[in-house]
Order: structure tokens, then C-alpha cells, then sequence
């Protein structure tokens, strides 16, 4: 008997149609601040909920602390491998709208979906046997390897949740509908920090989990949040997953996802083995050098939240446009996108910088830490002057290369970015950092020169209008 996911299918009246199907051209010309708002407050809560184990286990254990760094900095690595897919469906399917051809749409939610759950099983089977052997890659010091590895078994052993999801999210904001990855989000933040709570500080306290138990909560919440997705796909998307799409396999599908997928995740593979090296640098530094870094990478990732949100908006619109022939239009959206982006980042990367004092204060206010707060304080303050200068690059980074890419320029930022990448934050920043022996501050300021020397590279290229002309639709 053929299985079929009838419970996720729309229901096919042409009222229902009417009210959940999304007008391409009214994704197209809606406002960069309606599509961008409820990304910008998902983004905020999706980093809230990987910073909330650290945040809360702060005032708990500071060896944790550092174990659950290493972790996520490993989970979030193998994590990109689902990207491959979900960034691909973000393309296609936002031109396709765009182009006005839904033919195929149903096809494409069920191949990403049927694609990510088998890969991401996998992934998932191999954290939970590895666990130990992947975070000694890291030089994860012994005395966080327990937590580290516990945290990761029940995380990563049902990291196929976390893939299934983002895919959805990525349907979800191609279709226009962005607030409900904003309202799913919510939901499982809410669900996360009262399930720390209960491990760490309530009820729960008496079992001793730790780490452990915020794994348990953090796992519980995503799995809750994944059973809610699929409620909003089948009411408010036009359009189905079933498995009947896949006999006969659409072999042609796959194989444009995957030629657009593979060099779309590239560069942020390309940037997350990189930030290994650099955490293996940094491990090597000591605890200050090792809790600074987690610490300011929590601010700093604060200053590029507007920017991420309105490149991510930008990123649908230009989809759409690119799918419908429109290029000028696209042009003029990034170029008017980036100039509020920048001005607003820098702005947030300055204030980060002189309210730094307080904020590591905050971080470094538990007793098991206090000897160690004027290091850590101090360090922290030279990061994030630094931060101002990388926030620089960063912020036409992420505007333009995931514009380039919604148009369907996919390898030239794969190519930039293993050069970038590898030549200025791994060698520049061992040479700086570890050679030269500057430390934290070295290697922060090696990664700044990366974010810069991209960020102008890509806004000549957009400039020039190598991009137009490469769109994945075809026909008129």
C-alpha cells in the first residue's frame, strides 16, 4: 500500500486556494520591512535558542559553558550539509512563483523534504556513535569532554528534526508567508528556556542532568516545533508533500537542486571548517581566550541580526523578480537594501562596543568565574572594536552573495569564499593570533580582513551584472 503524508496535503476547494496561495507579484513588490520583521525577530529567537544552553548554564557550571560551545560549534557544521538542499528550494521555488510555473512545485516540497530526513538520519546516527571522536578535533580540553559529548549524543541524535524544519522555513518564506517561521520560533524558544529551567534551577534540578537535561529540552522543543510546521504547510501553503511525488523519483529535480545546492552551501561550508580551525586556535589559548570568544560571538552576532534579516527579505524578492525576467528591479532593491543595512549594523556593532563592559559583566557575574572576570572583561572589549570593522564586510556579504545566489550565481561566492576564507581567517589568523602571539585579538582581526576583502569583491561583481541571465526557470 503507497503511503501518503494525507495529513499534510491542503485541502484542494478553490476558496482555501484563494486564501493561502501567495500572489507572486504581491511577493514581489511587498515591502522589504513586511517580509523582513518576522524574519528578523525569527532570527533573533533561532540564536536565541542555541545561545539560551550557554546563557543559562552561565550561572550554573562554567566548564558547561565551554563543553556546550564545542558542541554547537560541531552540531552547526554537520548541520550545513541539510543547507544543500533547503537553500537550493529557496531558489527554485521563489522563481518558479515568480515565473508564474507551479507545475512542478509539489514535486520540489517533497523531494527537499524526502531528501533532507534520509541524509540528516544518517548525520544524526553518526553524532550519536562518534560524539567523543569529533570533539577531539576540536582539542575540546578533557574537562568539558563529558558534557560535551552527552549534549551532543541527545542534540545530534535527532538533528533530523532541525533539517525537516529549516526546509519547511525555507518554503514558508519563498511563498511569502515569513511570520510563521516567526510564530514557530516563538513556540520553541518558550518551550526551550522553561524546560532549562526545570533541569537547571526548578523541579528537575534534583536529577543532576545538567547539560544533559538541557539537551533533553532542547531536542523536546524542536520536535514539538517540527510537528507544528507541517500543521501551517497544510493550511496556509498551495501546495502538497506526499510520497506519491516521488514514484517515478523526479531525478531531473534533484539534480537541479543539487547542482544549485552544492555550490549555494559552499560558502557557508567553506565558512564553518574554517571556524573550526579557529576554534582549535582558540582552544589552545586557555579557558579566557576560549570563554571570550563564546561570549563576544553571542554580541557580536547581535549587530548582524538587521542585516541578515533584510538581506534574507531582499533574497525573496529577488527571486521572485529574477524568476519573472525583472533584473532591474532586483538591482535597485539590493543596491537601496544595502545602504540602510550597513548604516543600521555598524551602528549596533558601535554600541555593542561601548556597552561591552556591562554585557560581559553580565556573562562572567557566577562565582566559579569571578577570578577570571578582569581577563575576560578586558579581552572583551578589544574584540569588540574589532567587531565594528568586520561588521563592515560582513554586512555586504550577507546582502549581495545571497542576492547573487537567489538570482542563480551560485559559484563564483563558493570560489571567493574558500580563497577569503582559508587565506585570511585560518593562515592570516594562526600567523597572527598563534606565531605572533596576539592572541584572540589576532585571529578576530584576521577574520575582519576576510568579511572586508569579500564584501568588496562581491559588490563589484553586482555592480557589473555578471549575475542577470542566469535564472534556473526557463521559457518566458
Amino acid at each position: 500500500m503507497m503511503l501518503k503524508w494525507e495529513c499534510f496535503t491542503v485541502n484542494n476547494s478553490e476558496t482555501q486556494k484563494k486564501i493561502t496561495s501567495s500572489d507572486p507579484d504581491d511577493v514581489m513588490h511587498s515591502s522589504i520591512f513586511k517580509l523582513a520583521w518576522p524574519i528578523f525577530v525569527q532570527s533573533l529567537l533561532s540564536m536565541f535558542l542555541g545561545y539560551a544552553d550557554t546563557l543559562m548554564l552561565s550561572g550554573y557550571n562554567q566548564t558547561a559553558v565551554g563543553a556546550i560551545g564545542n558542541a554547537n560549534q560541531i552540531l552547526s557544521f554537520l548541520t550545513l550539509a541539510f543547507t544543500i538542499i533547503s537553500s537550493a528550494s529557496g531558489v527554485v521555488v521563489a522563481q518558479y512563483l515568480g515565473a508564474k510555473q507551479k507545475d512542478k512545485i509539489n514535486q520540489i516540497y517533497t523531494v527537499c523534504i524526502a531528501f533532507n530526513l534520509v541524509l540528516s538520519l544518517a548525520i544524526s546516527v553518526l553524532v550519536f556513535l562518534g560524539s567523543r571522536a569529533l570533539l577531539s578535533l576540536l582539542h575540546t580540553p578533557e574537562e568539558m569532554m563529558s558534557d560535551a559529548s552527552n549534549y551532543m549524543r541527545i542534540v545530534g541524535g535527532f538533528v533530523f528534526t532541525q533539517a525537516v524544519l529549516d526546509t519547511l522555513f525555507r518554503i514558508f518564506q519563498s511563498n511569502g508567508k515569513t511570520v510563521i517561521g516567526m510564530v514557530i520560533s516563538l513556540g520553541i524558544n518558550i518551550i526551550n528556556v522553561g524546560g532549562n529551567y526545570l533541569f537547571l534551577y526548578g523541579p528537575l534540578k534534583t536529577l543532576g542532568l545538567g547539560s544533559s537535561g538541557v539537551a533533553v529540552s532542547t531536542t523536546v522543543s524542536r520536535v514539538l516545533g517540527l510537528v507544528i510546521a507541517f500543521v501551517f504547510f497544510s493550511v496556509f501553503i498551495d501546495g502538497k508533500i506526499s510520497i506519491r511525488y516521488l514514484v517515478p523519483f523526479p531525478r531531473d529535480i534533484l539534480k537541479t537542486l543539487l547542482r544549485l545546492g552544492i555550490p549555494t552551501a559552499g560558502e557557508s561550508i567553506s565558512y564553518n571548517i574554517s571556524q573550526l580551525f579557529v576554534t582549535g586556535f582558540v582552544n589552545t589559548l586557555g579557558i579566557v581566550a576560549i570563554n571570550t570568544k563564546i561570549y563576544a560571538g553571542i554580541l557580536s552576532n547581535f549587530a548582524y541580526l538587521y542585516s541578515i534579516s533584510v538581506a534574507m527579505a531582499t533574497t525573496i524578492i529577488v527571486g521572485h523578480a529574477v524568476g519573472a525576467g525583472d533584473y532591474d528591479f532586483a538591482y535597485r532593491r539590493v543596491n537601496k537594501t544595502m545602504r540602510s543595512a550597513l548604516i543600521v549594523s555598524v551602528a549596533i556593532a558601535c554600541l555593542n562596543w561601548l556597552i561591552s563592559p556591562i554585557t560581559f559583566g553580565l556573562f562572567t557575574s557566577s562565582p566559579g568565574i569571578l577570578d577570571l572576570k578582569p581577563q575576560i572583561m578586558e579581552l572583551g572589549q578589544q574584540i569588540m572594536i574589532i567587531a565594528i570593522f568586520l561588521e563592515m564586510g560582513r554586512t555586504s556579504n550577507l546582502v549581495i552573495i545571497n542576492s547573487l545566489k537567489a538570482s542563480g550565481d551560485v559559484k563564483f561566492p563558493t570560489y571567493l569564499g574558500i580563497v577569503s576564507m582559508w587565506g585570511c581567517s585560518v593562515v592570516c589568523g594562526y600567523i597572527l593570533g598563534i606565531v605572533c602571539g596576539l592572541g584572540l585579538p589576532g585571529i578576530w582581526a584576521a577574520m575582519a580582513a576576510d568579511e572586508i576583502i569579500r564584501g568588496i569583491v562581491v559588490a563589484i561583481r553586482w555592480r557589473r551584472g555578471t549575475w542577470r541571465g542566469k535564472r534556473v526557470v526557463s521559457g518566458e
